[in-house]
Formats: C-alpha cells, sequence, structure tokens
C-alpha cells in the first residue's frame, strides 16, 4: 500500500511512495504530529538521480524491520533537495557542523520544534565503512531522546544557535584593505592558478567538477590584458582551454549522445558519477559560448551543438520548459546505459570497429570496472597522423560509428527522468540558450530562449505578484527562492541583449525590486534565501559560496551592477559595489569558491562597455557585435532614440545607423560599421 508520498510529483518523492516507512512530505502535518507525540523528526533528504540515495533505500528504506523500527520511533520526513533547497542548505550545514563532512543522502534527525541534533549522511544496513549500521543510528538516537531528553535540546538550541552566527556574513566579514584594483585582480588570477590542474585540467583534485566560473575568469582576465590576439602561452587562456578540452575529450562527456555528466571521481575526467543535471550542462555551454568567441575553435561550437541536441532530445518539456536531470542508474546498475564492452562494439560496428575502439579507448580489460567509458586520449589531428590516414575521411567514418552505436543504446533501459521544470535550472539554459545563440549566431538557441521564457513567465506564477519554484503537470508550486529570482533576471537581461526587445528588460527591473522588498537582509546589501513571506524554516539563510550553481546573491549583485546602467540606478550600483567589498577578502583569498564574484569584481575593476545601436539597420549590426567576444559590457540596440533608457537617450541621426560606445563616464565618436567599432575598442584598451 503506498504511503503519503504517493500524492507528491517529485519523482525523488515518488520513488520512496511504496516503501514501507511511513513517510510524510515536508509539511505541518508531520511536524504536528510529532509535537503532539512527542516524538524526534527523522528528515531524509536526496534527489532523484543520487545513486546513494537508492543504495540506501533499497538496503533499508525498504527492509520491513527497519521500517518498523523508524515508524515506531520517529516521525519520517522525506525531501526532494532540488524541490526544498532551503530545507536542504539549512540541515546540510547542521550536519557538516556536527561532522565535519556532508553529502547525499543526508539524514538528519530534528527535535518536535524543529531544531536539529544529530545527523549524518548515507548509512549501511550493516556496520561498514567505518560507520555504524543504520538500525544502530535508529536506535541510540531514540534511547537518547527518551533517556537524556536534557541533552538533546542542549544540543539543538547550541546547533541552531550556531547556524545564526555562520549566517551572519556581511556584519563580521572585513574586506582586508583596497579591493578595486588591477593588484587584487591579479592575486585572485595568481591563486586561481595555484589550485589549477596542468596535466589534465581543471582545479584542485578528484573528485573534480566543471567549475565553469573559473574558467570564464581566465577566459575574461585573458582577453583583457590580450584584446586583439590568441597568446596559446598565456598560462591563465592555456588553463581555462586546456580544462574545456579535457573535459571535452573525457567520460564526463557523453562522446555519443552529447551533454555533459555532474563531475568526474578521478583526475583525467574519465569516470563520471552518471547523472545529468540540466544545471551542469547550462552552466558549461555558458564556458564553450565564450572560448568559441574568444578562440574560433570549432569543436567548442560542436559541443555547443550537441550538448543543446542532448537537452533538446532528453530534458524537453513539450511547452517549452526544461526537465531536470537523468538518473545515474539504470536497472539499479551505476553507468550501465553508457558503458560498452569491446566485444559488443566489434559486433556492433563490424570492420570499422578497430579504428573506433583505438580512438575511444575501447579495450578487453576496460578502462572502468571491467567495461569501457568512451573517451578521447589524443585530439583527432594528433591520433590521424599517428594511423597515417586524412583527419576528414577518420572524422567522418567516427561519426558513423557513433552514431550506429548510439542507435543500439537506445534501444537499452534508459535511466530515469525526473521530470520536474525548476525556474532557476530553467533560467540558467535560457542565459546559456541566449549566450550560444550570440556566440554561433543559430537562430534556433534565440527562438527557443524565447519560448522557454515565455513559459516560465506564463506558467510559474503564484498569483500574489511572485513566482513559484517549481512546476510538473500544469501544477506549479512551492515559493520560489532567491536563486529562482536572480538566475530569471540574468537571462532576462541576457534576452534583451540578443533580441532588442526592452520589455525583457523591463521585466528584469520588475522581480530586481520584488527581490529588493522581499529578499533583502536589513543593513549588508546581502539577500537571504528565502522570501519574508516563508514561515516554515528555523532561519533565514543567506548563501555567498558559488559552487555546483552559482550563488543568488552573486548573480544578484552582477544584475545589479548591469541594471543600475541601463536604468541609471546609481542605488543598485553602490549596492553591488558593497556587497563586492564585503566579501573582497574571501574572493581574493579563495576564488575558486567565489568565481562569479571574482568575475564580478574583475569587471569593476576593468569597467564595463556600454554600447548602444540605433538606426534601422540595428539589428543586423546587433547580430554581427554578439559574435564578437566583449564579456563585459551591456548592449541596447532600437530603431529609433528613446528617452526611456539612458544609453538609448538622444542616439538617433536621420538615415545613419550608428554604433555608440561609452566607458569610465566618457563616450567615443560614434562609428557605423563593426570594423569601425573593433578599431575604436581596441583603441581603448590600448589607453588602458
Amino acid at each position: 500500500m503506498p504511503n503519503r508520498l504517493s500524492k507528491e510529483t517529485s519523482p525523488y518523492l515518488l520513488q520512496h511512495a511504496h516503501n514501507p516507512v511511513d513517510w510524510y512530505p515536508w509539511g505541518e502535518e508531520a511536524l504536528s504530529r510529532a509535537r503532539e507525540e512527542n516524538k524526534p523528526v527523522l528528515v531524509s533528504i536526496g534527489y532523484a538521480a543520487c545513486h546513494w540515495c537508492h543504495v540506501m533505500e533499497r538496503e533499508s528504506f525498504e527492509s520491513e524491520e527497519t521500517a518498523g523500527i523508524m515508524n515506531s520511533h520517529f516521525i519520517n520526513i522525506k525531501i526532494d533537495r532540488e524541490e526544498r533547497p532551503d530545507l536542504d542548505h539549512i540541515y546540510m550545514d547542521a550536519v557538516q557542523a556536527m561532522t565535519g563532512s556532508g553529502g547525499w543522502p543526508l539524514n538528519v534527525f530534528l527535535t518536535p520544534e524543529g531544531k536539529p541534533f544529530y545527523g549524518g549522511t548515507y548509512f549501511p544496513p550493516r556496520r561498514a565503512y567505518e560507520r555504524p549500521s543504520w538500525q544502530e543510528v535508529l536506535m541510540s538516537v531514540s534511547k537518547t531522546f527518551t533517556e537524556k531528553r536534557h541533552e538533546i535540546d542542549a544540543q539543538a538550541e547550541n546547533l541552531t544557535a550556531h547556524l545564526l552566527e555562520a549566517n551572519s556574513i556581511g556584519q563580521r566579514i572585513a574586506s582586508g584593505g583596497e579591493i578595486f584594483s588591477r593588484a587584487r585582480v591579479d592575486e585572485i588570477l595568481q591563486n586561481v592558478m595555484k589550485a589549477a590542474d596542468k596535466e589534465w585540467g581543471g582545479f584542485g583534485k578528484a573528485p573534480k567538477f566543471p567549475q565553469t566560473f573559473s574558467i570564464q575568469f581566465l577566459l575574461r582576465n585573458y582577453h583583457l590584458h590580450h584584446p586583439a590576439k590568441i597568446a596559446s602561452h598565456d598560462p591563465g587562456l592555456r588553463q581555462a582551454l586546456l580544462s574545456l578540452d579535457k573535459m571535452m575529450e573525457g567520460g564526463i562527456y557523453d562522446q555519443l549522445g552529447g551533454g555533459f555528466a555532474r563531475y568526474s571521481t578521478d583526475t583525467e575526467w574519465l569516470a563520471p558519477h552518471f547523472e545529468k543535471m540540466l544545471y551542469d550542462n547550462a552552466l558549461l555551454v555558458m564556458a564553450l559560448a565564450e572560448a568559441y568567441a574568444l578562440t574560433g575553435k570549432s569543436r567548442y561550437r560542436e559541443v555547443i551543438e550537441e550538448t543543446i541536441q542532448f537537452v533538446n532530445r532528453e530534458l524537453f518539456h513539450p511547452m517549452q520548459g526544461f526537465f531536470s536531470a537523468l538518473d545515474a542508474d539504470s536497472e539499479g546498475e551505476e553507468g550501465k546505459y553508457y558503458v560498452w564492452t569491446e566485444e559488443e562494439i566489434k559486433n556492433i560496428l563490424g570492420k570499422d570497429a578497430s579504428l573506433f575502439t583505438k580512438y575511444y579507448d575501447v579495450s578487453a580489460k576496460g578502462n572502468w570496472e571491467g567495461k569501457n567509458i568512451l573517451r578521447v586520449k589524443k585530439p583527432l589531428e594528433l591520433f590521424a597522423e599517428e594511423m597515417g590516414e586524412n583527419a576528414d575521411r577518420i572524422q567522418k567514418k567516427l561519426a558513423e560509428g557513433r552514431g550506429t552505436l548510439m542507435t543500439e543504446r537506445e534501444k537499452r533501459i534508459r535511466p530515469q527522468l525526473d521530470d520536474k521544470v525548476l525556474l532557476g535550472w530553467n533560467a540558467l539554459m535560457n542565459t546559456a540558450l541566449s549566450k550560444a545563440y550570440a556566440a554561433t549566431g543559430n537562430g534556433e538557441y534565440r527562438q527557443l530562449a524565447v519560448r522557454n521564457m515565455e513559459f516560465l513567465l506564463t506558467n510559474f506564477e503564484d498569483g500574489e505578484g511572485g513566482l513559484h519554484h517549481t512546476w510538473k503537470e500544469g501544477k506549479a508550486k512551492y515559493p520560489a527562492f532567491l536563486d529562482d529570482y536572480a538566475f530569471l533576471i540574468q537571462a532576462l537581461i541576457q534576452l534583451q541583449e540578443i533580441t532588442g526587445e526592452q520589455d525583457w528588460l523591463e521585466k528584469a527591473r520588475q522581480w530586481t525590486e520584488l527581490v529588493i522588498e522581499r529578499f533583502s537582509e536589513e543593513g549588508t546589501g546581502f539577500f537571504y534565501f528565502t522570501s519574508d513571506r516563508q514561515r516554515d524554516v528555523i532561519i533565514r539563510k543567506k548563501e555567498i559560496y558559488d559552487g555546483a550553481v552559482p550563488s543568488g546573491n552573486s548573480i544578484m549583485a552582477h544584475n545589479l551592477y548591469q541594471l543600475s546602467i541601463y536604468f541609471d540606478r546609481t542605488d543598485w550600483g553602490e549596492r553591488s559595489r558593497a556587497m563586492v567589498k564585503t566579501l573582497g577578502k574571501a574572493i581574493v583569498g579563495y576564488p575558486t569558491s567565489f568565481g562569479v564574484w571574482a568575475s564580478l569584481l574583475q569587471e569593476m575593476v576593468a569597467g564595463t562597455m556600454e554600447i548602444a545601436i540605433v538606426g534601422k539597420d540595428h539589428e543586423r549590426l546587433r547580430r554581427e557585435l554578439s559574435a564578437i567576444y566583449l564579456p563585459h559590457k551591456v548592449l541596447m540596440t532600437a530603431g529609433h532614440k528613446t528617452d526611456s533608457y539612458p544609453l538609448l537617450k538622444n542616439r538617433e541621426v536621420a538615415d545613419k545607423t550608428l554604433i555608440y560606445l561609452c566607458e569610465n563616464y566618457s563616450c567615443k565618436q560614434p562609428v557605423e560599421s563593426i570594423m569601425r567599432f573593433i578599431s575604436l575598442i581596441d583603441r581603448v584598451d590600448s589607453d588602458n
């Protein structure tokens, strides 16, 4: 008989709907029962694509014996961390404070008042990995709660106080001197490069995450110093491109179907955790778009195309939204859908198998757990030279082989789809589409971005002037969080830039005003993760670190900075600078944890190009200009002047389409062609 989760829409919660555990979704019903029966609350948090979440479900939550213990001694709540990231942030911080580490599944025990007092991540069904069994944990917590309640309450109060203290960003972080200087940006560069893996790309040791924000910082920093040429010897540029190249060649990238997995378990990007998340692919498309615009390297464009094709093929909702993720597992086995034996490939490809297996590192013994993850160990040109073959011919043969294997792979049992549509992740993909269009000129990306934005603004409304966080099967729910609004505003700004339609910019201003009203922390300039209308969390957290996704605060700081230029709102610009200054010491010292902040500080130091194109030929010139790598700019275009926007005011000249460039409170003589504009910005850069 299904439990209460059967009425939910989250794929993760529905996975647990037939567990013998008496699960509740998060809500007042469960918490009220805990208070009435004076029982501790077990909150178990995971997500649909989480491998170890599935393992713990099979081992423990599907066990009648274990479920009996849980049902007798606890009120049990299941949470999808992607539906309720606010709760996940709070209880993850609590577990990290108690144990020094975190992850998913996240299992945390609360008092009936909702305050955490003990927790951990994965627990095995029997003692293993130097961890107690899950049943031992349950019985120990229940015994302590019953016999030493005063200690439990004291621990919960102390831990909650610690969470509040740790949340006091803005009052206690000093800037450490002058922040807005080239010297500080150079220091950030040095600290990013200290973390760089100069052999395999990326930053730090395994497990390795894409860290696209650091890659973008390096690309932009290179451009500031070398705007007119590509100097492959530059260490920062080399590291940025090496990181992208190694990921594209590795197993973290699906060599058959396109799209990136979440992270690599090894330094060589070979073996991923195989789940594919919408947000990772959005962020990587953004970084690849910048790399392509800067270098013109055709492989970056190809991977942009392949990744967007993957998203459209496997994560696309027909109403123009994007689903959240694909599971790592199929048939209960991680990666089974994606890996191959050498024999399988030989049987499928026949006489063409030898070339394919050599290029993609396929062998009889395998490169991962006796199977093969397809990866590229040598660039095509070098491989062709060693084979004594024509590179174009080899490329054609490999493409045929990939198509044949892809057809065969589609006959396998597919990983489960997490089919909820999240506002923030869709907004990230929307920005990625805009940037991909700007870099490549592929009009399909622009059309898709517009349709997706129309879907989001129509279907996520909450009827009270705000937005919801998640949508599925025609129903939106949960109040939108800071990330949702911040990423949406960012996407709207980008849409205005690629379309010239000022309505998108007006919507960005509208949602910014709502964020300021409902999310602001008084006195600091920062924003809470939850709005002032949300009542079911024990604290209103502030997220400032740029991790797997950028923090809502860093994106809002960037939004405020750009919108201050578009609308001449000096108060918004000053607030953005104050946020960066407050975090300045941390940004400079730990840039790989503050990647978006680092790029914003970089832009504030370097300056922002304010570009307007006005006249009947504005659309063509906008298209041509968008393909140029100008990472620090705001852009507006129109057929005629308008007094509504400072960039377009008094700009019209009869029978001409002019490009205007202003920077650092100084404007250049307008020009009529992109070639003249390039000469203009080259002079500006040389002056700096």
